[in-house]
């Protein structure tokens, strides 16, 4: 029996009634950082650098972490991860012009071993070469990513003074190509909504996530998870870091930033649906039930509202309306964050069938044995 269009437009309202004042108001996108206050002490910190044919991008990401104005102990080992593109010698090369050469060490990461993921892998490289120097923080950061000069202290400081084991920050993508401008933004309003960061923060909470292209990991957190090796082979590594740091009575945080900056950039629609599809049916624990449902909901949630609105009449029409309303007003602190205009607000439904789309894809490629795909590798365990 069908049901009544009453009750179909009734659906996505409750919906996004709950989104709006139920779901630790992930919505609010807005710069909270972890406040830089002095220390008489200022900790050792390693940054680990894990890169894979990142010739485009490594020369900057090196520059910006020798441009730390760090008061403490730094130093920053560059891990590549078998390269093809020359990535370990213009690594070098600006470790050279960099003026801090002696901070800066380039490693060759042993051939992968089985059960491991590339970056956990190279980033336990880093954390091996490191053990000498006994650093308090571990800095995870990506080799195309591009940091303002005082992140590092804002992190340490706010670590120091709020006490998380790991604390991690959203960093700026580009939303320049239209690709980008249609799809980057609900890819932080989505990854925001799954992990809230206020429910991330609770401890009491159960959820738990991070960012993984820049992450201040406290040495002591990492020693009492076990080390990366308890999460080898986890596809989605730093929300799965998160998991654990929390699992063993760990603190964790995140935030957004504008301040530092992802370098790499989307030019067609097939870049951004291969980023979506390399973890999407990770994120379903490679279930098709899972999926099934996951595709219903991207379906009532921001599709029926709008099928409702141009057919039907009152009161399912103001329903629609609604939940159109808000689903748009809570899109819409999340399109000026990009600067965008909040009539872009009005795009997101076109974003969520493209999801859906790339979510679809991921599974096929994951069936196909072709899961988890990075960089030539396919890392998703069949």
């Amino acid at each position: 029996m069908p049901l009544p269009p009453t009750l179909l437009a009734a659906i996505p309202l409750a919906i996004w009634i709950y989104l709006l004042v139920a779901r630790g108001q992930f919505w609010r996108v807005r710069e909270e950082p972890l406040e830089p206050k002095p220390l008489e002490n200022w900790p050792r910190v390693v940054a680990v650098v894990p890169a894979r044919n990142e010739a485009a991008t490594i020369s900057r990401a090196i520059w910006s972490l020798a441009k730390q104005d760090y008061p403490g102990e730094f130093s920053i080992i560059v891990v590549d991860d078998h390269s093809e593109d020359g990535t370990a010698a213009l690594a070098q090369q600006a470790a050279n012009t960099s003026g801090v050469l002696r901070r800066v060490t380039i490693h060759s990461a042993a051939p992968l071993a089985p059960g491991w993921t590339g970056k956990l892998w190279a980033l336990n490289a880093g954390i091996q070469i490191s053990a000498i120097q006994l650093p308090e923080f571990f800095w995870f950061t990506d080799a195309d990513i591009e940091h303002a000069p005082d992140t590092l202290r804002h992190l340490v400081s706010g670590a120091e003074t709020e006490s998380p084991d790991l604390a991690s920050l959203m960093v700026l993508l580009q939303a320049k190509t239209f690709p980008e401008r249609l799809l980057i933004p609900p890819f932080l309003y989505f990854f925001l909504m799954l992990y809230p960061p206020r429910w991330i923060a609770d401890p009491k909470a159960r959820a738990a996530g991070a960012a993984g292209g820049c992450m201040l990991l406290r040495r002591s957190a990492l020693e009492r998870i076990g080390g990366f090796a308890t999460i080898r082979g986890e596809v989605i590594d730093d929300c799965a870091l998160a998991r654990a740091v929390k699992k063993n009575g760990g603190k964790i945080w995140m935030g957004v930033t504008r301040t530092s900056v992802s370098l790499r950039s989307y030019g067609t629609f097939a870049e951004i649906r291969d980023l979506i599809a390399r973890t999407a049916f990770t994120q379903l624990h490679y279930s098709f039930l899972l999926l099934i449902a996951a595709l219903a909901g991207l379906f009532v949630t921001f599709l029926l509202a709008w099928a409702a609105f141009f057919t039907l009449d009152d009161p399912g029409w103001l329903l629609a309306s609604t939940a159109i309303s808000i689903m748009t007003a809570t899109f819409g602190a999340t399109v000026r964050f990009y600067g965008l205009p909040w009539l872009w607000a009005l795009t997101l439904p076109f974003a969520a069938i493209f999801y859906g789309y790339a979510t679809f894809l991921s599974a096929v490629r994951y069936w196909l044995g072709r899961g988890g795909q990075w960089k030539g590798r396919a890392q998703a365990p069949r």
